[in-house]
């Protein structure tokens, strides 16, 4: 089996077990139909990924590796806030009519700010500080602004990154503050693990762990039975991941310099509604 696939269906067990409902609270997500969308939660789960054994993407349904690439490209390497220029319509619910998600996720990325070596987004003092202060304790990302909240369509959920070398390894840690565990989970450990690997390319290392902490790691009432469902899926073992050994240039990578070879996986057969 999948590391990951281990990871996640002992989360959902849990959860599913222990956790703790919010029915009776009037809550802000609902479903397309208007229904509260409740949710079964535990509070902070903390997953780690040794990225140098093996590429965490689960096998229980498949993760859309392609689109979860596109939209760490549109965070991270665009950092655009505008779903025109994404290749997916996964951000559209929170989109206005230009497009535009307000004030969040890449265009936090891409604000500049000053510091004694220069004028630096968030991402360029990431890359500047992995080639000229490794050892570093202070590479980190964040990308909760509470001066602009009140401009974000969508608070962020995954909003933090802090970026440790030890030795010829990069590790990095990703705080997030709320997780739809059926919908994104793998999704975001994707995202984030192939983060990893481009940045540790082209800072001369080698990827090596992912710590993923959930502060609300949660199951929405709808998704227990798909829940239930990936917890029995058959299992496979993780694919081999493959990427653009050539690029240097963080801004250079594309969708198509990444793959995943002998990708097997159990087909859902449902799709997964998303409450907003």
């Amino acid at each position: 089996m999948s590391k990951a696939d281990e990871i996640l269906v002992q989360n959902l067990g849990d959860i599913i077990r222990d956790g703790c409902w919010d029915i009776g609270y009037d809550v802000r997500p609902r479903w397309a139909d208007g229904t509260p969308a409740h949710t079964v939660k535990k509070f902070c789960i903390v997953n780690r990924y040794d990225l140098s054994e093996e590429f965490p993407v689960i096998t229980v349904r498949k993760t859309n590796f392609r689109n979860a690439i596109d939209e760490l490209l549109w965070i991270w390497q665009k950092k655009s806030n505008n779903v025109h220029d994404l290749g997916s319509h996964i951000w559209d619910a929170w989109a206005d009519e230009n497009g535009s998600i307000g004030k969040a996720y890449g265009y936090q990325l891409g604000v500049k700010h000053k510091y004694k070596e220069g004028e630096f987004d968030q991402v360029d003092r990431v890359l500047y500080d992995l080639k000229h202060n490794k050892l570093s304790r202070r590479i980190m990302t964040n990308i909760y602004c509470h001066a602009d909240l009140h401009e974000m369509n969508l608070y962020p959920c995954a909003y933090s990154m802090t970026f440790n070398v030890t030795g010829d390894r990069l590790n990095a840690v990703l705080n997030q503050r709320s997780q739809d565990m059926v919908t994104a989970n793998n999704w975001n450990v994707v995202q984030y693990a192939v983060l990893v690997h481009m940045l540790a390319q082209v800072s001369g290392l080698k990827a090596g762990e992912l710590v993923h902490v959930i502060a609300d790691a949660h199951i929405y009432d709808r998704h227990i039975p798909i829940a239930e469902k990936l917890m029995s899926a058959m299992q496979y073992p993780a694919p081999r991941f493959k990427m653009n050994e050539d690029i240097k240039d963080f801004y250079e990578f594309s969708v198509d310099d990444f793959a995943l070879e002998d990708y097997k996986y159990t087909p859902l057969g449902e799709k997964i509604e998303v409450a907003v």
